[in-house]
């Protein structure tokens, strides 16, 4: 299959040596790269080493497009199917924002018809600066997608949110970017009584998972279920998978309330997260964040409790002899929600399989009444991990999505509800 057309900007900051490791992943991934070198880039890398790796004349200036009579910059910004911007620069995203055409790359990227990617690298001070976050927003705001940038120690000794994400990450979410168009065009709509079935959504064109003015509900993590004051049932969850999807539903522009059990996670930003313990309390938690345009079930829920918690911790009294521990079932959040009379016009629920994946969560579908069911197998991918894959099993059939980052699958996820809201 031939590989995604990139036209990969170039900004300036030290992190503008990790393009050229980018530039060798799209080249190994089947893909094409046209780089546009930055005069600030240029003092980072070299256009012959760019052209060398992607075997592709570099472009720096507006005067140095040969066929400029035909307006070349016009022709360079459309000819691609993504636009990526690597390191994204705070003072270039400020440009975008901006709407600013003063040299070849903001001119390209206010000339382009085709998805933009930003890949933002900069002091955690400069990201964190309310100008930044208003650039960020609006660039979101009209459709471009920025990625989150790494945590960790930069190269001026501080230590924050800031550093450009390797570029394995960036490699990952242009192939979900170039892929979702594809990937989706097969859906369709269905007209039952003057209503539009979301189960089977018909692709937007142009919609770059702008989910502006929705609220999504999302449950992620495990339940702790107490036996005593020290034990408890749970499993072995870590909410990265639902934390992910949560923030990317959030860089869509959408309301997000997070109902979280126990985990050791950040909030993302623009969340409204909600902390619980028990499967109890998650089932109230969920009924109070009612209504909601989308409901996105991740958490994994543990089916059963101890029928009674011991006021003290249980001990061993030497005998030999196993205490009794009676199981009882706990509330199932997703089929209730599926009945309720507020339930949200698209639900999708998650099961991690260890066998049959695609079998059990057919029936899971038809159990608990759910629009999509999302099913991973965790013997193949464990609980706590990085890496996904996912299924989505609907009425219309099952899409398996390639094998992501958790961070990639969700953003291929949301953009599977954007086309769906729409």
């Amino acid at each position: 299959m031939t590989g995604p057309k990139i036209l990969l900007i170039v900004g300036g900051g030290i992190a503008a040596y990790k393009a050229c490791e980018l530039v060798r992943l799209i080249r190994k991934g089947g893909g094409s790269v046209t780089c546009v070198l930055t005069e600030g880039g240029s003092h980072f890398v070299t256009a012959m080493t760019l052209a060398a790796l992607s075997e592709n004349a570099v472009h720096t200036t507006l005067w140095d497009l040969k066929d400029e009579a035909e307006m070349g910059h016009i022709q360079l910004s459309r000819a691609a199917d993504l636009v990526v911007v690597c390191p994204a620069t705070a003072d270039l995203m400020a440009k975008m924002a901006g709407g600013i055409a003063d040299s070849l790359a903001t001119t390209l990227l206010l000339a382009t018809d085709k998805p933009v990617l930003a890949v933002p690298a900069m002091n955690v001070r400069m990201w964190q600066h309310p100008a930044t976050v208003r650039n960020v927003a609006t660039l979101r705001g009209d459709g471009v997608t920025v990625m989150e940038p790494d945590e960790g120690m930069m190269a001026c000794g501080e230590y924050g949110p800031g550093r450009l994400p390797e570029p394995e990450a960036v490699w990952n979410r242009i192939v979900e970017m170039t892929a979702t168009g594809a990937s989706t065009s097969s859906a369709r709509t269905v007209e039952q009584s003057g209503k539009t079935d979301l189960a089977h959504p018909e692709p937007v064109e142009g919609c770059r998972s702008n989910l502006t003015g929705k609220h999504i509900l999302i449950t992620a993590g495990p339940t702790h279920e107490p036996i005593d004051p020290v034990r408890y049932i749970a499993n072995r969850s870590s909410g990265k998978q639902g934390y992910a999807i949560a923030a990317a539903a959030a860089r869509a522009g959408a309301k997000v309330t997070l109902v979280s059990g126990p985990v050791a996670l950040p909030t993302p930003p623009g969340v409204t997260r909600v902390d619980v313990e028990t499967a109890r309390q998650m089932a109230t938690a969920v009924e109070a964040a009612l209504p909601a345009d989308v409901a996105i079930m991740v958490a994994a829920v543990a089916d059963w409790r101890s029928a009674g918690e011991a006021a003290r911790k249980i001990k061993k009294d030497g005998s030999g002899s196993v205490p009794p521990l009676q199981l009882v079932e706990n509330p199932d959040i997703l089929a209730t929600l599926c009945r309720s009379d507020r339930r949200p016009p698209l639900v999708i629920g998650f099961a991690a399989e260890t066998n049959d994946v695609i079998d059990h969560a057919t029936a899971k579908l038809a159990r608990k009444g759910a629009d999509w069911i999302v099913a991973n197998d965790v013997a193949t991918h464990a609980m706590g991990g990085n890496i996904n894959r996912l299924h989505i099993v609907s009425a219309a059939g099952v899409e398996s999505l390639p094998e992501l980052p958790k961070d990639a699958a969700a953003a291929a996820l949301i953009e599977k509800v954007a086309h769906a809201l729409a």
